[in-house]
């Protein structure tokens, strides 16, 4: 029984091919480690985008605390700002 040049070629081609999909860029190992690096990365960015909500919403805090504090002073306490006139004007007969 003689073996023929192309199946020797066929096997060897298939070796290679095998060797690349166990071994080589993109086997199953590889994918297998990048897709544990993918899912890692989906949870930094997961607690990355809360603590950016959060901080969003403590300056959207801050924004409306200080426009009410200001709103406040100037309705309750006669607060003005630099170079600001402050005009009250009494109606007759409201007392204060």
């Amino acid at each position: 029984m003689t073996v023929r040049p192309s199946t020797v070629l066929l096997l060897a081609l298939l070796a290679v091919l095998h060797a690349q999909i166990w071994f080589g860029r993109g086997s199953v190992g590889n994918v297998a480690q990048m897709q544990q690096k993918l899912d890692a990365q989906k949870a930094n960015n997961v607690q990355a985008r809360q603590a950016n909500d959060r901080l969003a919403a403590e300056v959207r805090d801050l924004q409306e605390g200080l426009e009410m504090v200001e709103e406040r002073a100037r309705g309750e306490l006669g607060m003005v700002k630099p170079n600001e006139i402050y005009v009250q004007i009494a109606t007759p007969g409201a007392s204060r």
